[in-house]
């Protein structure tokens, strides 16, 4: 009598069988990035080609503005909504379609024969943005676990930091390079060879995953949570250009109202087994309230520094778009230098990178604000070199804790709600800073630029001190 017996791998097969596996764990984390990178960047580079856009295209004023704002305005009101849909029709088919449209918008901006086009695929490429950055965090929500996910996410948080920091000199150079002849048109067509390689990689690497129940869409929730961004986001990003009108006060004072039935909606559908856009028991996570208040103040502050202080290199100081873009690879270094160590850092220290890292950067600013004041707008660039190296590491050592420790504890099947609501934050946050501090440094500009610079940098100061205070009642990152 034989006995029929299964037989487990050999060792050296099995071993070869698992790194097999993580490899192609991590094979997913370039491609998803790659969507982030372009989608972060695409807020900051195109600043540096606005003047060459306008003499291009002969656009006024108002067109130039929607540029920047179009983008802010639609990236911003859809990310509730779009951090669901990868739950409910498939995360990466919902990546697959965001950054197809992101790519062809790209395109479309970088062929737009005349402002109203160029406006429009703005439009669209903010909407694609705000498919693509909850459906990101989601996806890393999902692959990746424990240890795992807080480098994933520390991966993210360094991206986005370099994409930010980078902006300004990518733009400056391509402006001046002009490669092909192509002038403003290459800070946006420089997105279509990074699409075009990452859809490539998305079937091959990314792996299919959906929440286990996804109920019908919740439209009402929908229309209300997008109305209610939208009245705070387009009376920010309007209202300075048009002196503040009466429509701006009565429609920022009509989103709290309306993000107040929103709530209520989701409440009520919650127990009557509807599937609301914000699940039940969603900020019962230990910390996620304070955290998302954190996100909020902290990215106040992100945009609207590159704002002021490109403002203040070329307007104050006369740089030309590459020189003020060099002024800012001197913080882009520092960047890279502490966000490479935050990962370790954080696992080690948990939030208290997070509040040095804010304390770091606020002392930045008081740096530079005092050095403004001393020495004004004709000596050397090279005394902003010492505020510029403290803003940059202390973003480097805030930028990726905060994601870390806002998600290091999610559950996967919230991961899309919660990546949407995390993403409006940051979102929120930047078009509410450039407003308000915008409102600041032109407000103080007839005093001279440097004075407005100063101002500017003394209220974004004060913000990352509210940060450092708010990052002491976050959790610890979870570990395995």
């Amino acid at each position: 009598m034989s006995t029929h017996t299964t037989h487990p791998l050999p060792p050296a097969t099995a071993v070869r069988a698992l790194a097999r596996a993580r490899s192609s764990h991590w094979a997913a984390l370039p491609i998803l990035l790659a969507g982030t990178f372009m989608v972060v960047l695409d807020f900051f580079i195109v600043n540096v080609a606005l003047g060459s856009i306008r003499s291009g295209l002969h656009a006024s004023d108002g067109a130039i503005e929607w540029v920047v704002a179009g983008y802010a305005l639609t990236s911003a009101v859809l990310l509730i909504p779009a951090g669901r849909a990868g739950d409910r029709h498939g995360r990466r088919r919902v990546f697959a379609i965001g950054l197809a449209a992101f790519t062809l918008a790209s395109a479309g901006c970088g062929l737009a024969a005349s402002p109203e086009q160029l406006v429009a695929a703005r439009l669209v490429q903010g909407g694609a943005a705000a498919i693509l950055m909850p459906t990101i965090l989601s996806l890393i929500g999902v692959l990746y676990t424990g240890v795992d996910r807080a480098r994933a996410l520390s991966a993210y948080g360094m991206t986005m930091g370099l994409a930010a920091v980078s902006g300004q000199l990518i733009g400056g150079a391509l402006v001046a390079v002009d490669p092909a002849g192509l002038g403003w048109r290459g800070v946006f067509l420089i997105n279509l060879p990074i699409g075009v390689i990452a859809l490539a990689g998305t079937r091959a690497f990314i792996p299919e995953s959906r929440a286990p129940e996804a109920g019908r869409t919740d439209l009402a929730g929908t229309l209300l949570v997008t109305a209610g961004l939208t009245a705070i986001v387009l009376p920010l990003v309007e209202g300075r250009r048009h002196g503040w009108p009466l429509w701006t006060w009565l429609t920022l004072a009509s989103a709290p109202v309306i993000l107040a039935g929103f709530a209520a909606h989701q409440r009520r559908l919650g127990p009557t087994g509807g599937d609301p856009l914000l699940p039940a028991g969603l900020f019962a996570a230990p910390g996620l309230r304070i955290g998302l208040i954190a996100q909020l103040v902290f990215w106040c502050g992100q945009a609207s520094f590159f704002l002021v202080l490109a403002l203040y290199l070329q307007l104050g100081r006369g740089l030309s778009a590459l020189s003020s873009g060099l002024v800012f690879s001197i913080l882009a270094v520092t960047y890279l230098m502490t966000s490479v160590r935050a990962p370790a850092l954080t696992e080690r220290h948990g939030r208290r990178v997070l509040g040095a890292g804010a304390l770091i950067l606020a002392s930045g600013h008081l740096v530079l604000l005092a050095t403004v004041t001393e020495v004004g707008v004709q000596s050397s660039v090279f005394a902003l070199a010492p505020g510029l190296a403290l803003v940059g590491a202390g973003m480097g050592l805030g930028i990726t804790p905060l994601a870390t420790l806002i998600l290091s504890g999610l559950r996967p099947e919230q991961a899309g709600a919660t990546a949407g609501v995390l993403a409006t934050m940051q979102n929120v946050g930047s078009a509410l800073g450039v407003a308000v501090i915008g409102v600041v440094f032109f407000g103080a500009v007839p005093h001279g630029f440097g004075t407005a610079f100063a101002v500017s940098v003394a209220v974004l100061a004060a913000l990352l001190i509210a940060v450092a205070g708010l990052s002491r009642l976050l959790p610890a990152p979870v570990r395995s």
